[in-house]
């Protein structure tokens, strides 16, 4: 694809950032949120610990992932939780969606972290495939979610 760029993003990438979260918003089929402030957009591209990297065509972003590094307590290095990838459907199945994992694994190396993971819905067959096909190892956990404030135990 010409003029395809993938770019890691940083505090002055605002713009791109709200097209990457406009994007996330369409492709999961979240289109009755509505997208944060800029103000806090901006204070999320500020820390240290979040990750984004985009890819855009002909200056469109058109697809992205975000992640967070958490640093260990019992070890100086660090793991990624990747939070959301995706990518247009009409510019899925062109090797976008492994280029910025790619892109992400190269983040890793120069930062000295040595694990990336990633949750998917084991429904989500799409995810799930794409995450074999990319050299991923499923391992069979579960997720539990609990809700925040004074619920009764």
């Amino acid at each position: 694809m010409q003029n395809t760029e993938i770019k890691q993003l940083t505090k002055h990438d605002l713009t791109d950032f709200q097209q990457l979260v406009v994007l996330f918003m369409e492709v999961f089929e979240h289109e009755g949120n509505t997208i944060p402030g800029a103000p806090y957009l901006k204070r999320l591209l500020a820390r240290d610990d979040f990750i984004a990297f985009v890819v855009k065509i002909d200056d469109t972003v058109v697809g992205g992932l975000t992640a967070y590094e958490l640093r260990k307590y019992y070890s100086e290095i660090s793991e990624i939780f990747i939070y959301d990838i995706a990518v247009q459907p009409k510019f899925q199945r062109k090797g976008l969606g492994k280029r910025l994992l790619s892109a992400l694994r190269d983040y890793c190396g120069t930062s000295k972290i040595n694990e990336i993971f990633v949750a998917a819905d084991q429904d989500d067959q799409q995810a799930v495939d794409f995450y074999h096909t990319t050299g991923g190892r499923a391992e069979r956990v579960l997720h539990f979610n609990y809700l925040a404030g004074k619920q009764q135990l």
